[in-house]
């Protein structure tokens, strides 16, 4: 049996990730402050002290590590001195890692690496229709729940498929459709670290003989988010009889179901591909389709307010993976559409929300 070393198991992603491991025939270690149901072994640490983190590393003894965990505060992480003390213990993981006779190594990064500044903005792209069929439930208004770039949750072209396509990568840049050859120019300190990290990691893999590949997360959503994230924050607000403020919500963005994120590293993992890979749906669709599904899942459409939140005018028009590698490397394919996984947030959200009420 193969076993990994998951950091972050207790969280968002790594719940699901922990799930579809064990599907996989891992066995799993987690190593954190919180253990995580369905592992096998939980070794207690904060990863951000060196002789605890070398301990437990050395305890688990695991050929395989997945690193999840990070500073992920809704609205603060995107700047947060933090970003600096992660980047230097997540270097310092995966080199106990290896030196402890690991062999694979998949870690998370984010599509906030990536160079914004060159996508068509909300402003320029003009109000041409945005969108898919078989989005919107039954509804015909939405609206979002902050500005886009808040909700993410979360590099150079090195090991790249030849199936990822170059030569209309910058018509694919300009439209807000990243593969994984876009260029990184990172505009926040958490972008930059986990860049950083990236480019540090992949040198002292090639030198150390250590398989590597690294996940990067485009928007999330899901049931037992954080407040501060879209989706959640919008279930929450409507099923309580709130109003939701929110912009006009034009802007396109690709937002994945957490339990295909968990499943999607859980394959990466168990995969021999190297490099970065893009981990989303491959489907941006506007922020305002997803509100107005959630109005109409939730009964409460009347209480979003359009427009209520400015965006700035550099607001990207569209943020959308190219999910080339993943699918065909990787062999993974997303399992939730857009309507099923809100429809089933939802429940989730109403279910957990009539739970609590009901409790003396």
């Amino acid at each position: 049996m193969k076993r990994v070393l998951v950091t972050g198991a207790a969280g968002f992603v790594g719940r699901p990730a922990v799930a579809a491991l064990v599907a996989r025939g891992f066995e799993v270690h987690a190593i954190g402050r919180t253990a995580p149901e369905g592992a096998h072994a939980f070794h207690a640490a904060d990863l951000l002290d060196p002789s605890q983190r070398r301990a437990a590393v050395q305890k688990a003894g695991a050929s395989h590590l997945l690193h999840l965990a990070w500073v992920t505060t809704p609205g603060r992480y995107w700047q947060a001195p933090e970003n600096l003390d992660w980047t230097a213990a997540s270097l310092d993981l995966v080199r106990m890692f290896r030196e402890a006779g690991g062999t694979r190594t998949v870690v998370a990064g984010t599509c906030a690496e990536y160079d914004w500044t060159e996508i068509v903005s909300l402003a320029s792209s003009g109000t041409r229709k945005e969108g898919r069929d078989g989005l919107v439930v039954g509804a015909k208004s939405g609206s979002e729940g902050e500005e886009a770039r808040r909700f993410g949750d979360d590099g150079a072209a090195e090991a790249l498929s030849p199936h990822v396509g170059r030569g209309d990568a910058a018509a694919n840049l300009r439209n807000g459709r990243l593969s994984e050859a876009a260029p990184c120019n990172p505009a926040t300190l958490y972008g930059g670290a986990k860049d950083g990290l990236r480019r540090v990691l992949h040198a002292y893999a090639a030198s150390a003989e250590l398989s590597l590949a690294w996940g990067r997360l485009f928007y999330l959503y899901g049931p037992d988010e954080t407040p501060g994230r879209l989706v959640g924050d919008a279930a929450r607000a409507l099923l309580a009889g709130q109003r939701l403020a929110t912009s006009e919500g034009r802007q396109r963005r690709d937002f994945l179901h957490v339990t295909d994120a968990g499943a999607a590293f859980a394959a990466l993992l168990d995969s021999a591909v190297e490099g970065p890979v893009n981990i989303g749906s491959g489907h941006a669709v506007p922020v305002r389709e997803i509100l107005a599904a959630m109005g109409a899942l939730t009964g409460r459409p009347d209480l979003i307010d359009f427009g209520a939140r400015p965006l700035p005018p550099t607001e990207p028009a569209c943020i959308e993976a190219d999910i080339r590698r993943l699918a065909d490397e990787v062999g993974f394919s997303p399992r939730y559409g857009l309507e099923q996984g809100l429809a089933e947030t939802v429940a989730d959200w109403r279910a957990g929300l009539s739970t609590a009420a009901s409790v003396p």
